[in-house]
């Protein structure tokens, strides 16, 4: 890198009150994940996945730039019959719940598309900017056929309150509706 292709933002770099603005954000968010998660037992997740493996809150400082913080709920990420419900809140871009489950384990994609979750048309999972930034989902049933030969990922995007219990208010009631959504496709699976 030489010094004509970039120079130093030294009056961001010095800019304390951004930094701590940005720390106090990412704190306020990381309690609201932790109250969403400790208000699940992992006993409400044993019952929709045997091979739940709880919660677990991850973050890293660089998705496409920008930091990201996810709560996992069950953590089975087995492409055969996984299963994972996953908070992504992503500075910059916005919040989201996202399912992960594999090829045998189907969930029943209407109440899915009936609570606004569309799925992911991508090749991997993963590719988190290609679903959200690029919009590579689908919320119409004949595109369909296009994912079920691999593990499919759900997506909906959440609009959220600048008030934090309003917004684990909403986090909880989404969550809710869809482990009774999966506790009934559990139910419909052992008769």
């Amino acid at each position: 890198m030489s010094d004509s292709t970039y120079s130093l933002d030294l009056d961001l770099w010095l800019n304390q009150d951004i930094f701590r603005r940005q720390n106090r954000l990412k704190s306020a968010f990381l309690m609201i994940l932790e109250e969403l998660g400790n208000s699940i037992s992992n006993e409400e997740l044993s019952l929709i996945h045997q091979l739940s493996k709880g919660k677990k809150i991850s973050k890293g400082n660089d998705l496409l730039g920008f930091p990201y913080q996810v709560l996992d709920l069950v953590r089975d990420f087995d492409p055969e019959f996984g299963l994972n419900i996953r908070v992504l809140n992503w500075f910059g871009n916005g919040l989201f719940l996202l399912i992960y489950h594999g090829l045998g384990n189907n969930l029943p994609p209407r109440p899915l598309l009936e609570m606004d979750f569309a799925f992911s048309l991508t090749e991997s999972p993963w590719d988190y900017p290609e679903m959200i930034l690029n919009n590579s989902v689908s919320k119409k049933t004949d595109a369909w056929h296009l994912v079920q030969s691999k593990p499919i990922v759900w997506l909906k995007e959440l609009q959220i309150s600048t008030a934090p219990k309003s917004t684990i208010s909403t986090l909880q009631l989404e969550i809710r509706n869809l482990l009774e959504i999966m506790k009934l496709s559990n139910s419909e699976k052992r008769m």
